[in-house]
């Protein structure tokens, strides 16, 4: 008799972002990543009930992933205006790849009918908005992070497939933006927004 195949959590995480790379969320499913492992339905289904559980592990994941990039940018970016800012803005000058966009369009695909994986994405979306909180001229900061995630979710979602010059041109832009700025002061403070 074989012995059963040993497969560890990044073993199915990687089953469950090709299958959403070859086939996209719709054909998500328990028995699509089984097969992509190469294991049985009963191995997947142990640590994932169901095709919501294997979204938010890979939103997880994803998570987890983007936090050590923005830790790592953080540190080259200590001495800008606004390392939060700046960090997030450095990262944006590569390109997406295609497994980032179609992870990216799987859980956005997927929001709309499942609250836990809406919950996840404003978590971080809050996350996001308290870092750029953490810094001088916050408006600003808050400003130039939404202009910085317009012009992502438009690559992101294959609305625009911009150059390497037209995207380090439009991060040097939010940079001068916010350095060049003075910090806007709302004529009613009582009215300020939170996340």
């Amino acid at each position: 008799m074989a012995r059963p195949k040993k497969v560890s959590t990044d073993n199915i995480l990687d089953a469950i972002e090709r299958v959403v790379v070859k086939h996209g969320a719709a054909r998500l499913s328990i028995d699509a990543v089984a097969q992509e492992a190469g294991i049985s339905k009963s191995r997947v289904v142990l640590d994932y009930k169901s095709k919501t559980a294997l979204l938010e592990a890979l939103i997880d994941r994803d998570l987890k992933r983007e936090t050590v990039r923005i830790e790592s940018a953080l540190e080259v970016c200590a001495d800008t205006p606004h390392p939060e800012l700046f960090a997030r803005i450095k990262l944006a000058e590569q390109a997406p790849d295609d497994t980032k966009r179609a992870v990216i369009l799987a859980i956005t695909s997927s929001m709309s009918s499942e609250g836990s994986l809406q919950l996840r994405i404003q978590d971080w979306a809050a996350h996001d908005l308290r870092a750029m909180d953490s810094g001088a001229k916050p408006e600003l900061a808050r400003l130039a992070y939404f202009a910085l995630m317009g012009f992502s979710c438009h690559e992101w979602f294959g609305l625009f497939d911009w150059s390497d010059e037209q995207r380090l041109s439009f991060m040097a832009l939010i940079r001068t933006v916010y350095a060049s700025c003075p910090e806007y002061q709302p004529k009613n403070p009582s009215n300020s927004h939170q996340p």
